[in-house]
């Protein structure tokens, strides 16, 4: 992201209804972007090559990243949402890994970005909750 792009960023408002859906598999960002849905927020699913144009331009209240097969799929993303982060001074947007290993931000020596892990598969008993709690925070 350009240094441009994140001042331009940084003054839009979160909006909290879109939760950005990003990953290489669109069956993956299918099946979370009904998730996010049931939420009552809407989904923005977005592949990894234009993610980082849409976080900019959307600024979002949450941001789901899929992990991939070793959970270095969004790492190139997490520079650009830190940036956001720190020029409204809020941790926001959101961001939920969903990781083929289980534990916490910490416990799996994740980025300070990263605000919760979901291991997969992913379900809604699994993903909901933690939507529903980190939007809510916002």
């Amino acid at each position: 992201m350009k240094p441009v792009d994140r001042g331009a960023a940084a003054r839009l408002p979160a909006d909290f209804s879109k939760v950005l859906v990003v990953g290489k598999s669109s069956i993956n960002r299918v099946v979370v972007s009904k998730i996010v849905e049931r939420s009552g927020l809407k989904p923005i699913s977005e592949p990894l090559e234009t993610a980082e144009k849409a976080l900019t331009s959307l600024v979002p209240g949450a941001v789901i990243l899929d992990g991939g097969p070793d959970d270095k799929d969004c790492d190139r993303l997490l520079s650009g949402i830190d940036a956001l982060r720190r020029a409204s001074g809020k941790a926001l947007p959101c961001v939920i890994l969903l990781s083929t290993m289980n534990g916490t931000p910490d416990s799996l020596g994740l980025s300070s970005v990263v605000d919760a892990v979901v291991a997969k598969p992913i379900t809604p008993e699994r993903l909901q909750p933690v939507i529903d709690r980190l939007v809510g925070r916002g």
